[in-house]
């Protein structure tokens, strides 16, 4: 007779077998306390909309526009997140386009900025949304929008004054 309380090698593969299933289980994050929701879209003229019909765009605005503190806080954080790597220090431009001379491909407003950065760009510009979050963000807006204009601008505007 057998001992009802031996542990076979079946029960074994079935403990297994559980325990394996509850390790792979994927589920999602609850949201951290605090988190918010992506921002709306940026309703704009350049945007080009199937059929001649936009899409509702949401209306962003800076909570922090004209803030110096915030301004010399973003420019620690463009530091700190290597924009710099691209952009150069101070926003001149090298392997990215300068963000000092007021030409903007996707619209220099600040909620165009926003999305920019927020979302990135295709061929090059990372979208930063997700590791900044939106109040860090604004705070990149903020610090570009301060970028004095550069006193000799590498190229001319295409558009006549």
């Amino acid at each position: 007779m057998s001992d009802p309380w031996a542990i076979r090698p079946s029960h074994l593969l079935a403990v297994f077998g559980c325990l394996t299933l509850v390790a792979c289980a994927r589920s999602t994050p609850a949201p951290a306390p605090g988190a918010s929701q992506a921002p709306p879209a940026v309703a704009y003229e350049a945007h080009v909309a199937a059929g001649g019909i936009a899409p509702a765009g949401g209306a962003l605005e800076n909570p922090h526009a004209g803030d110096a503190a915030v301004a010399k806080a973003g420019e620690q954080l463009f530091a700190a997140m290597n924009c710099d790597g691209c952009h150069n220090p101070g926003g001149t431009g090298w392997v990215g386009p300068s963000l000092s001379d007021r030409r903007w491909r996707y619209g220099g407003a600040d909620a165009e900025v926003f999305s920019s950065i927020y979302y990135g760009r295709p061929k090059g510009m990372p979208a930063f949304g997700g590791v900044l979050g939106i109040d860090g963000v604004w705070t990149l807006v903020t610090y570009i929008r301060s970028l004095p204009l550069p006193s000799d601008v590498p190229t001319e505007s295409w558009e006549q004054p």
